[in-house]
């Protein structure tokens, strides 16, 4: 059986304010919050891109900083981490779909002779 490592890479954010690190986060399908973590670099780079920054930090300093959160779970070596993906909205519809479309000119109120 694997054992799991003592450090982690996590993956961070600059907070523009303060140019603080933040450990990023995440939400599981049912809205869930959690903290990411991977094992390796190439499996961070693999699920969020090779641009993510990231540092190491033991499981306790990982949650130490969730904690005040409120998350207590820690998802190690997710997949995919991506925004959510928002429904398209759905195509304009008229207000009364059953009733027959009038042509244009009727609508705009133009008399037969």
């Amino acid at each position: 059986m694997d054992e799991l490592p003592d450090t982690y890479v996590v993956p961070v954010r600059t907070t523009p304010v303060r140019q603080a690190l933040t450990v990023r986060t995440g939400r599981l399908p049912q809205g869930q919050r959690v903290g990411l973590a991977f094992t390796e670099p190439e499996r961070l780079a693999r699920a969020m891109g090779a641009d993510q920054p990231w540092i190491r930090l033991c499981e306790s300093a990982l949650r130490s900083m969730l904690t005040p959160l409120g998350i207590d779970r820690i998802q190690v070596d997710p997949l995919l981490v991506a925004p959510p993906v928002r429904p398209e909205a759905p195509a304009a519809t008229p207000a009364d779909a059953s009733a027959p479309q009038q042509p244009v000119a009727a609508m705009a109120g133009t008399r037969e002779a």
